[in-house]
């Protein structure tokens, strides 16, 4: 069956040829003898030979699409609409209107197809037409969206767009006179017309250097702005993202995001609406001059046109998908680096350097393998790009003979076409590369704006700032799953009160959801159910720098940031004094292993606080916590790391405070024991509340997991 198909076609497109070329032979015997007028005579013989073409290829093929028929109809009118133009604007004709010649038929034949060919591929049907109608709103969208935020550079680009204008005029001429200089060297020599050709050519070419250099110097500071720019606005706009959205994404990959698309997005007006406008109006200068020195040699370069933008959308379709695909790539190697960089220590723990080396290798040659695709893509675009402009310049030059030969041009004005037509063709090849250049800027900033437009999925727009704060908290029939794992329950019909002035524990099996209520009441995640109440109020009505003023958390594996000890303890409090500080290290008991370093509280802590030991990272983070007065303190597994001194000096510190509500999660049974309330959580909710003596005298599922729950001594587990 396919088969068929292909001979029927291919039997179809002899027998149009056929017909075609003996309607074309017939009918210019019918022009030479003069039945009609010479203009009509054309048109008719145009439309007869449509009507034949047409007739066989509907009797030939079943099935004909508009692509065929977009042939047929340029073939047949090529010849005439140049013809008729020519006689309309020149008074002139050309062989192709008079003679039936074999050449003739060919450059029409290749012309129309190329034509058509362009058409299918720049205007697609159906389905393809609405995608990419689709494509071009959406990216004319975005390169609306990127000049808005050029606005305060609108300076800069102007001044760019001014020297711009001044160099793209200097260049132009400079061919012009180079041309003149040849004609007054080759015929009858004047001096003074020689030297004033040369004063204009040097003035042309210092202006067009001056202003280029103007240009460019602009132009790179209003991209270098808008870059710095754009960077300080996303990373503003990731760090208001809720915790699920980073567990989502890779941290490669939004640093890439911030790092590379941002300096591309940057060069989609600054870069490549410069290159635009410049190539623009030089292209239409250069034609308008090109023209006057002869409109024959300017059709003749111009046919390039069509080609040469079918081959750019053919290589921009590919290769945007490439690119796109390479940054992609690229991201996930800068996360799998990333990774095994942050988590040296348990790579070498687990002796697994070489499995992880060849993960990094893996991703880097999946990573190759895409530029390879990507750049073959462009050396066969390039290598067409050149053939074209090749075969252009020699039929330029083939014709240029014939017309120097019949003095329709001089020797000196052929070279000023030379030099204009080498840098017309490259102005053609430029503007057709720099829309797909553009696009993949748009694409680029397609996915900067994605993150600028994210709303958080965890609120904080609250405005609840009451004076006092008690600090009672409710948790009412909460009902949580994580974003990651949205059908595993963590949290089923949970509800606890935790009183002000007192001290909670919160105790259970590893994965039973103890720290997933610390989470929630930072406000990490949203529960899908029910609700936390702060003083009767839920949580997210409360400003987002008040609750977390008001409620700290002092975790297990503190973070601390590169800088001095007392940059730390002071962390997120405007205007703290070095006396709150101290006072917050000493209830922490760090104040004393402070004072012990070289530079006390101005010593450097290190990159995550490589410089000081655990403990004493774990001091510093108890101390940033309590300079900040909070009205909730939630202590989450902290005296794993502590020594039973700094633990009792901690609690004692703690004890002082008898208005603030106490959430604590801990192993040690010594630090339960103390609790007003013992909350044991399993199967996402609450199994049994009481104090110590009274849910062991009850003998129910606390006193049968106290082996597995707590460490009897004050050794830390």
């Amino acid at each position: 069956m396919a088969g068929s198909t292909v001979f029927r076609k291919v039997f179809a497109l002899i027998l149009a040829v056929f017909v075609d070329i003996s309607v074309f032979h017939l009918l210019g015997l019918v022009v030479n003898h003069k039945v009609f007028g010479h203009l009509a005579r054309l048109w008719v013989s145009a439309a007869l030979r449509c009507l034949a073409l047409t007739a066989v290829t509907l009797l030939s093929l079943r099935d004909v699409r508009p692509f065929v028929f977009r042939v047929i109809f340029t073939h047949s009118l090529l010849p005439v609409v140049l013809e008729t133009g020519t006689r309309v604007l020149y008074h002139e004709e050309t062989q192709c209107g008079m003679l039936a010649d074999l050449r003739c038929w060919l450059m029409c034949a290749g012309a129309s197809l190329a034509g058509a060919l362009f058409w299918e591929i720049t205007i697609p049907e159906t389905e393809d037409a609405a995608a990419g109608k689709e494509k071009r709103q959406e990216a004319r969208a975005l390169f609306v969206r990127v000049l808005h935020l050029y606005r305060p550079d609108s300076l800069l680009l102007l001044g760019g767009l001014v020297f711009l204008t001044l160099a793209v005029i200097c260049e132009m001429f400079i061919p012009f006179y180079t041309g003149r200089v040849i004609d007054i060297l080759g015929s009858q020599y004047q001096h003074t017309e020689f030297i004033s050709a040369l004063l204009f050519m040097g003035l042309y070419s210092l202006g067009s250097s001056v202003s280029a250099g103007c240009r460019g110097g602009l132009l790179l500071c209003a991209i270098s702005a808008f870059a710095c720019r754009v960077k300080a606005k996303l990373f503003g706009a990731l760090t208001k993202q809720e915790i699920g959205f980073f567990e989502a994404i890779k941290t490669g990959e939004i640093t890439y995001r911030l790092s590379n698309d941002t300096n591309l997005m940057g060069r989609t007006v600054g870069l490549n609406v410069n290159v635009l406008l410049r190539t623009f109006i030089k292209t239409m200068g250069m034609i308008s001059l090109m023209m006057n020195l002869s409109w024959k040699l300017t059709f003749i370069v111009l046919m390039e046109t069509p080609i040469t933008g079918l081959i750019q959308n053919i290589y921009d379709t590919h290769y945007q998908r490439l690119s796109l695909a390479v940054q992609d790539s690229m991201a996930l190697s800068n996360e799998v680096a990333k990774e095994v960089v942050s988590s040296i220590d348990t790579v070498r723990s687990f002796n697994t350097e070489k499995q992880e080396a060849q993960r990094y290798d893996d991703c880097l040659m999946d990573t190759h393998a895409l530029r390879t695709r990507r750049d073959t893509v462009r050396a066969v675009y390039l290598l067409a790009r050149r053939l074209t402009g090749l075969v252009m310049q020699v039929l330029m030059l083939y014709y240029g003979r014939l017309f120097i030969r019949s003095g329709q041009i001089t020797t000196g004005n052929l070279v000023s076409f030379i030099l204009y037509q080498s840098e017309l063709g490259d102005n053609i090849r430029t503007l057709t590369y720099i829309f797909g250049d553009m696009l993949n800027s748009v694409g680029a900033a397609g996915k900067v704006f994605e993150y600028l437009d994210r709303k958080p999925q965890v609120s904080t727009e609250g405005k609840l700032k009451p004076d006092q704060l008690t600090g009672d908290i409710s948790f009412r029939g909460v009902n949580f799953a994580y974003p990651a794992y949205p059908n595993k329950r963590v949290l089923q019909d949970f509800s606890l009160e935790l009183k002000a002035g007192q001290m909670t524990a919160l105790v259970g099996l590893s994965g039973e959801g103890k720290s997933t209520c610390v989470s929630l009441l930072e406000r990490y995640y949203e529960q899908q159910d029910g609700e936390i109440l702060l003083d009767n109020e839920p949580l997210k009505s409360y400003d987002h720098h008040f609750l977390h003023k008001k409620i700290a958390v002092v975790s297990q594996q503190p973070v601390l940031f590169s800088g001095s000890i007392r940059d730390n303890i002071a962390y997120g409090v405007a205007e703290c004094s070095l006396d709150e500080i101290q006072e917050a290290a000493r209830k922490a008991n760090a104040h004393d292993f402070i004072n012990q370093l070289e530079k006390g509280y101005d010593t450097e802590v290190g990159e995550s606080g490589g410089q000081l030991a655990q403990s004493e990272r774990q001091r510093i983070a108890i101390a940033r916590a309590l300079v900040r007065q909070p009205q909730v303190l939630i202590l989450d597994e902290i005296t794993s790391s502590l020594d039973p001194e700094s633990d009792n000096k901690i609690q004692q510190a703690l004890a002082s405070c008898p208005n603030q509500t106490l959430l604590v999660i801990t192993h040690r049974l010594k630090t339960i024991e103390k609790a007003h309330q013992i909350v044991l959580i399993g199967g996402g909710h609450v199994q049994e509340r009481g104090t110590h003596q009274e849910l062991m005298e009850e003998k129910g599922i606390y006193y049968k997991l106290r082996e597995k729950l707590f460490t009897e001594g004050n050794s830390p587990q």
